[in-house]
């Protein structure tokens, strides 16, 4: 690559934050830009490895030897070209992803990987600040019209690649703006929503048509559907909340994760005007179960409320900060994570299972019954540990669980089947049962990346336009196999 021994001559560095006192006072994005000749020098990290394991651990088999090369040499643009080739939106990955490319990097065997995420995060935004990034508006037209359902990360690309090839798209969202959950699901201070509003309006001007405030099966007749489209796209993501079932899950002040981001992130962006109390964290005991990346957004925002304090429940023991030998690379490493948002305040809890919810006369939260677990790797399951009880005062309760599947009003509506997870059930095309209906994202794999859902849509939409067309010249994943 650009600098032979570059690996040897350089140490990673990762993207810096504004500090915590800063930043915490609003909800934009806190991060600072490097010096160019440091990213130059991160480039010039990539090692020429031989094998690229990078491009088996990125869902999208991007090139990213060759647009490290391309940085490191100064020809952005090319490298802009060559991310754009594999990747729709690296403004939203770049941002977004926990990088298993990374993970995967073989410099990673010895010292610290490639800083990947960093480098395409600052390609696609030199695109955008020198105007490389452009609407590519189709020559030609093929007459076919397609509707994608559902405007998250896996309906905008598949609309996106779809319309490229002269298709006519229009994509229906249910929420009064696009973006899914890149919109209502992440919180501004990691993804500001003007960055999705800058990429949606060039995708109109390329072409595509977009309906917000319709949800079809209610306000769309099914009937209508099908007989406006040769083929339909269902991107409806994973939705359906998973829910604690224990005693007194039902007390005001128990909230799901996604209420409360998806109100939050609409009071910031004005969409609502007041700020309801059952979602707002100012002044409370805030317990958050759930140690994923839903739960980290969950800290991050209610430290932005103003919160009195927070704890966070993980009912899996404390990981270690190495590898385990069972976890060897280049799989993604199970260890310990610590995000921007813990760092901004919370206390950490591990091994603790909630047994119930208490709460006074009026029916509101005011503590929790907790009891330490083991996991038995004979039984497969959690034990508890006797003796180990304990209650916690909380005013406020967010469940950050994940999701167990997609809403399936609209699919029964459709006549498509589920599957024994409860997703849409589709053949390797992408195919459901139905011939023209196709599948793409959370809504098929279940609750994932953000950049899978941009991979499930590119290659959905070659699926869609060989069934239209009998061949498809879209290009597919380039990658030698999924780790």
């Amino acid at each position: 690559m650009g600098k032979i021994k570059g690996f040897k001559e350089y140490k990673r560095i990762d993207e810096k934050y504004i500090s915590v006192r800063k930043r915490i006072k609003n909800y934009k994005e806190f991060t600072i830009n490097p010096k160019k000749s440091e990213l130059n020098s991160q480039a010039a990290r990539c090692m020429d490895c031989g094998v690229p394991f990078c491009h088996s651990g990125c869902p999208l088999g991007n090139l990213i030897p060759d647009f490290n090369d391309l940085v490191y040499n100064n020809k952005w643009k090319e490298a802009l070209d060559i991310l754009h080739s594999t990747n729709n939106f690296p403004e939203f990955t770049g941002r977004l992803c926990p990088a298993p490319c990374e993970a995967a990097c073989v410099l990673g065997i010895i010292n610290p990987p490639v800083s990947i995420e960093l480098i395409e995060k600052q390609i696609v935004e030199r695109g955008f600040k020198e105007n490389w990034i452009i609407p590519k508006v189709p020559k030609n037209k093929t007459g076919k019209r397609i509707a994608v359902v559902g405007s998250g990360p896996a309906g905008l690309a598949a609309a996106q690649q779809l319309n490229s090839v002269g298709h006519n798209v229009t994509v229906y969202e249910r929420d009064s703006k696009i973006g899914g959950l890149l919109r209502y699901g992440i919180p501004d201070f990691k993804l500001e929503k003007s960055i999705i509003d800058r990429r949606v309006d060039i995708l109109m001007e390329e072409g595509i048509e977009f309906k917000c405030n319709i949800e079809v099966g209610k306000n769309l007749e099914i009937k209508d559907l099908e007989k406006s489209f040769d083929a339909i796209l269902l991107s409806t993501g994973s939705t359906i909340k998973r829910d604690l079932d224990i005693p007194g899950n039902n007390l005001t002040g128990v909230i799901q994760a996604m209420d409360f981001l998806t109100h939050s992130n609409k009071y910031v962006d004005g969409e609502i005007e007041k700020h309801y109390d059952k979602y707002n964290a100012k002044g409370k005991n805030v317990i958050v179960i759930g140690g994923g990346d839903t739960g980290s957004d969950c800290i991050g925002t209610s430290n932005r409320h103003g919160a009195k304090n927070i704890t966070n429940f993980e009912l899996a023991a404390k990981p270690s900060s190495e590898r385990d030998l069972n976890n060897p690379w280049p799989y993604w490493p199970f260890t310990l994570k610590t995000t921007s948002s813990h760092e901004e305040g919370v206390e950490r809890k591990w091994s603790v299972l909630t047994k119930k919810f208490i709460g006074d006369k009026s029916g509101n939260i005011i503590c929790l019954e907790t009891v330490n677990v083991e996991f038995d790797n004979e039984k497969k399951r959690f034990i508890e540990i006797p003796d180990s009880h304990k209650n916690w005062d909380c005013d406020l309760v967010i469940l950050a669980l994940g999701f167990t599947g997609p809403e399936n009003n609209l699919p029964i509506k459709l006549d498509v089947k589920l599957d024994k997870r409860g997703n849409i059930s589709s053949n390797s095309n992408y195919q459901t049962k139905k011939n023209n209906i196709f599948t793409a994202g959370d809504c098929r794999r279940g609750q994932s990346l953000i950049v899978w859902a941009i991979s499930e849509g590119r290659e959905a939409s070659y699926h869609i336009d060989k069934y239209l067309m009998g061949s498809s010249n879209l290009p597919r994943k380039n990658s030698f196999g999924d780790l």
